[in-house]
């Protein structure tokens, strides 16, 4: 798996409980093979765009408050990722 797909499942993890969506996008991080983040957001429905949008904004600023930029940088990636599709 793709270094910042792992990140993203982590990320998503945390939203599986009471969360429609959230295990929905985590079930297919963790059951599908993508070769690259490109090819996860391709997938994704509008919804799911949006939902990961609102989550990966917190995450990245958390991990950067946390000093955790190689985090930071990953979720980024993914994040830029969805505001070009």
């Amino acid at each position: 798996m793709d270094q910042s797909l792992g990140y993203l499942r982590e990320i998503l993890a945390g939203h599986t409980e009471n969360d429609a969506v959230g295990k929905r996008l985590y079930d297919v991080v963790s059951c599908r093979d993508f070769s690259t983040d490109g090819a996860f957001v391709d997938e994704l429905t509008a919804e799911e765009n949006d939902y990961l949008n609102n989550i990966l904004s917190e995450a990245i600023d958390y991990s950067k408050q946390e000093g955790d930029l190689e985090r930071a940088k990953h979720l980024n990636e993914v994040y830029e990722l969805l505001l070009t599709y």
